[in-house]
């Protein structure tokens, strides 16, 4: 790559407009798609996996929880390489298609009460083909708009692409909610639930209709003319070491940061409020998508300023800043939103005395897992409930105990019993030691009324902030980092390793780290850990790349 850019001359006009809007459009709708799962995940559960036994509802939901995290640089692959030999808009109008049709076809699907068994491993193809075409989606449309993008504005075009994933979560939302109001609660877990999905063909035929008015990148047609296009992609992005070396560094001294400071900022924080801090669902989605409301311009500007300063600075500095800062934030949500757990948790503290041989890790990404020691039990109900205890080592041998102030609860040995009698009796003695709790001055969820609400949006602004200055530049960082010849699969993969696997796990190995620690805080180490890694190797092995031609 040259220092001096193949289109100097170039000047904004209205095909750039048309570039980003339908770049911009289709994405959004993939991510309105993807989310859709998310949000009703509970609702499809009951309808497609209920008649099932417990083994194979354990398989289907691996497998569902696979389409929407692991899968994605499979299809990163598989799509990336289709970019760099089809060419970009080809490419990403059939991960479109994809994930319009397969969304539908989950609007249309019979439950299990109509067809058995079929319905669940239709609903999981169909979340393959999203994951996959999720994969495909973003790398395609990034490629297309930084190719199209003028000299020194790369930054700010590819920021817009940046918007669309809040925007799908935020649209989804309103549809689901919308629809629920519309319908009424009975009619919406019936029926109701499947209109969202069906809407997705009339955004799809939209988005359709704006891509298909689009040309090729400029970039990969130049390509072509000049007979340099690879025609082995993954051999040439993965197989030969200058280019494995950039991708890797690409994943660790960018996308990997990137990936936990958006998770932790976009979703952790969701479920920290709702699941640690037991704030009511309603009013916690409220906060944060004011927040995300007040935060989403600052994706635009961090491109723009991307563009003046370079990427490295903002990226990896939002990075270290997230690391440096996380913990107190966090302190200071709990003191906002359940002031009464953090009274509680002051005047009577917990302890679990155990054997440690009794405790596990209990890393359980798809909740399906039962944990079943004196210990386990314990320490999952108090995780849970959002309570911060000490781990205090008990002889061998020793069935669990906590301890709230003076107040002994002893656990029980649930691994011995049969699945059947074990759940009862874990629902009655977590609702004995829930009892204790609520003595010693532990509330059960938190008190509505009792929500700093301006102080907790202000919190998670803070946290989305963050968001905006890692993932605003992201886009046009990566595509720098690549030739055109095998741009599209190149970026693709540290992308979707990143946010797949790196920030899709973040939830879950935060869950079990506080498990692990007792501390609910500890969860954060993931993110603080994964952030301060990608700085440092950021600022020893990325190259600034905002001044490069990306023609070459």
């Amino acid at each position: 790559m040259t220092d001096v850019p193949a289109d100097a001359d170039r000047t904004i006009g209205k095909d750039d407009r048309l570039v980003i809007l339908a770049s911009s459009v289709g994405t959004v709708i993939e991510w309105y798609d993807f989310y859709l799962y998310g949000s009703l995940a509970t609702i499809i559960t009951a309808q497609f996996f209920s008649g099932v036994n417990e083994t194979t509802g354990y398989i289907f939901a691996l497998m569902a929880f696979a389409a929407g995290f692991a899968v994605r640089p499979f299809g990163a692959i598989v799509f990336g390489r289709l970019g760099d030999l089809w060419g970009r808009k080809n490419t990403f109008l059939v991960t479109m298609l994809l994930m319009g049709l397969s969304t539908f076809v989950v609007g249309l699907l019979p439950n299990y009460a109509a067809i058995g068994i079929a319905a669940p491993i239709i609903l999981v193809l169909m979340r393959l083909l999203q994951g996959l075409a999720l994969g495909g989606e973003y790398g395609g449309a990034a490629t297309y708009v930084a190719e199209h993008a003028p000299p020194g504005k790369r930054g700010l075009y590819t920021s817009f692409i940046q918007i669309t994933a809040t925007a799908g979560l935020m649209i989804s939302l309103v549809v689901i909610l919308g629809t629920r109001y519309a319908l009424g609660e009975e009619a919406f877990l019936d029926w109701g639930w499947r209109i969202p999905f069906l809407l997705s063909i009339l955004m799809l035929g939209v988005s359709l209709l704006i891509r298909l008015k689009l040309a090729e990148s400029p970039a990969f047609e130049r390509m072509k003319a000049e007979g340099k296009a690879s025609i082995t992609p993954l051999k040439d992005s993965f197989g030969k070491w200058p280019n494995l070396r950039l991708v890797l560094i690409a994943l660790f001294g960018l996308a990997a940061g990137q990936a936990v400071v958006w998770y932790t900022g976009q979703f952790y924080a969701l479920f920290f409020l709702e699941k640690t801090l037991k704030v009511d669902g309603p009013l916690a989605n409220l906060m944060i998508a004011v927040a995300l409301l007040l935060a989403t311009p600052f994706f635009v500007f961090w491109g723009w300023l991307s563009d003046k300063v370079g990427r490295k600075p903002i990226i990896l500095g939002g990075c270290l800043i997230a690391a440096l800062t996380y913990f107190p934030l966090f302190h200071a949500l709990t003191g906002a939103a359940n002031p009464q757990l953090a009274a509680a948790t002051a005047s009577s503290p917990v302890a679990i005395y155990a054997d440690p041989a009794d405790c596990s890790f209990q890393f359980d990404p798809i909740g399906k897992t039962t944990f079943s020691t004196s210990c386990d039990v314990a320490k999952s109900y108090l995780a849970k409930a959002g309570i911060t205890y000490d781990n205090v080592a008990a002889p061998a041998g020793t069935v669990a105990e906590v301890r709230i102030g003076n107040e002994v609860v002893s656990s029980f040995r649930g691994e011995a019993m049969p699945a059947a009698e074990f759940g009862p009796a874990r629902t009655s003695w977590e609702a004995g030691l829930g009892a204790a709790l609520t003595t010693a001055g532990y509330p059960a969820k938190a008190d509505s009324a009792l929500v700093n609400k301006p102080l907790t949006i202000a919190i998670l602004f803070v946290l989305v902030f963050y968001v905006t200055m890692v993932y605003g530049p992201i886009a046009a960082a990566l595509v720098e980092m690549f030739p055109t010849n095998i741009r599209y699969t190149s970026m693709s993969l540290p992308y979707h390793i990143g946010n797949g696997w790196f920030g899709g796990f973040l939830p879950t190995t935060a869950f079990a780290i506080v498990a692990a620690t007792g501390n609910i805080y500890y969860g954060l180490w993931y993110p603080v850990v994964i952030a301060v890694l990608t700085a440092v190797v950021g600022v020893m092995l990325v190259r600034e790349g905002k001044d490069v031609d990306i023609h070459q």
